[in-house]
């Protein structure tokens, strides 16, 4: 399983963003792909999750009115729409992957119930 990120980069305050999480070597419907982030001197949190077996979605409290989370299964890649981002928005953001077939029920905010992980993406908000 292979998970690559894209999108990231420099924003002002007030701007969007669109994150790709691409996954190769995976039968998709049979993942749910999740976004986190990761602030210096912070834990990292979950922001979004949609499990692909059905198309269910999670959001963290503290996004779900400006993130949404999207799948292409076409393309095998989720996507995080990010918008009037903040500079507290500012860190390394990280797609990863569980496998929903194996994995029986599981905490989709939790970083340690998911098996693989991409490599990141920077996003600063900044003006």
């Amino acid at each position: 399983v292979q998970l690559v990120e894209s999108g990231g980069g420099l924003v002002q305050p007030g701007g969007s963003l669109r994150l790709a999480c691409a996954a190769s070597g995976v039968t998709f419907d049979d993942y749910a792909i999740g976004w986190f982030r990761q602030a210096p001197g912070k834990e990292r949190e979950g922001l979004s999750c949609v499990d692909n077996s059905d198309g269910t979605t999670y959001y963290a409290d503290s996004v779900k009115a400006r993130f949404t989370i999207s799948s292409d299964k076409g393309k095998n890649t989720v996507y995080l729409q990010m918008n009037n981002l903040e500079p507290d928005d500012t860190a390394v953001y990280s797609c990863a992957a569980i496998n929903t077939l194996y994995s029986g029920a599981y905490d989709w905010a939790e970083p340690g119930d998911y098996d693989w992980w991409g490599q990141g993406t920077q996003v600063t908000v900044s003006s």
